[in-house]
């Protein structure tokens, strides 16, 4: 039976109104002496929204996963609004942290009240492990408790470099430690274990935020065999080539593979990705574990989610620098007391809208400057949804909207546009931009488009007078890989001849 808290939500008439306060006390005693939710936010880094079990992928192995999703709401329609430079996790942690939209925040922290800080002032526990992307004086200002973060985009993840907070506050010199699932995952057991043996006055806010499956994608031994390398259905989208060229195809993420990209090498990197993924399940399994441990799980929110999506064989791409479900698309898991089980949301959400979500069930305020809206109303079934379109961006040269049945995506640069109807194909194969019957839509959409840019302040512009070309010659790409890469990595993906940059 989970304990009731909604004295302390908005989800108060969910049945448990009837209960005095004196009573709701006596039943979370045991947990923490204030009756309101813990929250464990779990964070993992270039997940797919469909590299779960739960999402409907029946080839990849998340058991832990599943099983929270079954105890909570799932949201299937849930996105980050996109970034200005490559390294989309910067931009997206910010906005997750703000609960503030791109144009308000882009990648920078500094003098921004974060979701701990807010939840630290209303007198919670805040603790913190993982990758921190945006400036570590943020981060210092955050968190009262912390262990083993990383701060920066990506890293070898047998070699991670973590930092600690020490009795003044401020994040001490890296030292190296082991792989970089586990380092993490072991950091929030141990604060778990500790705030158990305390008092529990207040609840706690327990931040962990994973660097896998992102780049490099190398295993840990155990995991490395999980998916034999050609078991894997290729995605549904898989091209050799992304059609034409836009923005820059070099970027970060996409020199992993050379072109045109094969069947068996982007099966290769769905073996690996997946098993990152399962190797991370698992930890989420010990978390939780830990939690039922020592008697916190009916009294705990748990998030779940990724700080973007990753293309890995769709499309011709393989990173997240464009607008394709694949890559803006996330995993998005809440469960926990008073949140009804087994649901699956297709509202469209973002990440941003966790701040206000979280803060309306702990009885948090909000800070003014905060643009993501409550998604409490979706979650107890008193509303479908909180707005009826989304808008996604990436750098000057992609712009994106969608409702629940089309999706533009326009590329400035190259005067050239994509029609989807999701309905029918939620794969973006067929571009319906150029067809006469759907240039009312297209309009309309464009209209839609510039409707968000003008409420977000996005000045990017939607023509330029001088027109690049679409047409690229893929032999010209030379890709080189980066200083993070493992020897595993060097020789299964680069046969170990090419130099590091």
């Amino acid at each position: 039976m989970k304990i009731p808290y909604l004295k302390y939500s908005s989800l108060l008439l969910l049945g448990t109104a009837a209960c005095s306060a004196d009573k709701v006390k006596t039943e979370t005693d045991l947990i923490n002496n204030s009756g309101r939710p813990n929250i464990l936010f779990i964070l993992a880094d270039d997940q797919r929204a469909d590299a779960l079990g739960c999402a409907g992928n029946s080839y990849i192995r998340t058991p832990n996963i599943d099983s929270l999703a079954r105890s909570g709401v799932r949201f299937s329609n849930a996105y980050v609004m996109g970034g200005h430079h490559g390294a989309i996790s910067a931009p997206s942690r910010a906005m997750l942290l703000s609960g503030r939209h791109l144009f308000h925040v882009y990648d920078t922290l500094d003098g921004v009240t974060t979701m701990p800080m807010q939840f630290g002032a209303s007198g919670y526990e805040t603790f913190g492990t993982g990758k921190w992307h945006n400036e570590k004086s943020a981060f210092e200002k955050s968190f009262k408790k912390a262990s083993n973060v990383f701060l920066g985009g990506m890293a070898n993840h047998f070699q991670v470099p973590c930092r600690n907070i020490g009795p003044e506050g401020k994040l001490s010199e890296p030292e190296f430690k082991g792989f970089s699932t586990d380092v993490f995952a072991g950091s929030a057991i141990d604060f778990i274990n500790d705030y158990a043996k305390g008092n529990m006055s207040n609840p706690f806010f327990c931040y962990v935020a994973f660097t896998v499956p992102h780049d490099p994608i190398s295993p840990k031994s155990e995991f490395i065999d999980a998916y034999p390398d050609q078991s894997l259905p290729l995605p549904g989208n898989f091209l050799p080539l992304h059609p034409f060229q836009f923005d820059d195809l070099l970027v970060r993420d996409e020199n992993l593979l050379p072109w045109p990209r094969t069947p068996e090498q982007v099966r290769s990197v769905l073996s690996d990705y997946y098993a990152l993924v399962s190797h991370l399940d698992k930890n989420v399994g010990n978390i939780i574990t830990t939690l039922k441990k020592n008697g916190l799980f009916e009294n705990t929110i748990i998030v779940y989610a990724a700080d973007n999506g990753l293309a890995a064989g769709s499309h011709g791409l393989l990173g997240k620098q464009n607008l394709y479900e694949h890559s803006m698309k996330v995993p998005l898991i809440i469960a926990g007391p008073g949140i009804p089980e087994g649901n699956v949301s297709d509202a469209l959400v973002y990440l941003f809208d966790l701040f206000p979500t979280l803060a309306e069930l702990c009885n948090v305020p909000l800070p003014d400057e905060t643009d993501g809206k409550s998604l409490v109303s979706v979650i107890n079934g008193k509303s479908g949804g909180v707005r009826s379109s989304l808008f996604t961006a990436y750098r000057k040269s992609v712009r994106a909207v969608r409702t629940n049945e089309w999706k533009l995506i326009r590329y400035p640069e190259r005067d050239y546009n994509q029609l989807f109807n999701l309905n029918n194909d939620p794969l973006e194969l067929n571009n319906l931009a150029k067809t006469d019957s759907y240039k009312s839509k297209l309009d309309e959409m464009t209209v839609l488009m510039g409707k968000w840019q003008k409420d977000l302040n996005d000045n990017a512009p939607l023509s330029v007078k001088e027109v690049l070309p679409l047409e690229y010659d893929h032999t010209k790409l030379v890709r080189k890989p980066d200083q993070w890469q493992p020897e595993y990595t060097l020789v299964k993906y680069f046969g170990n001849k090419i130099e590091k940059k």
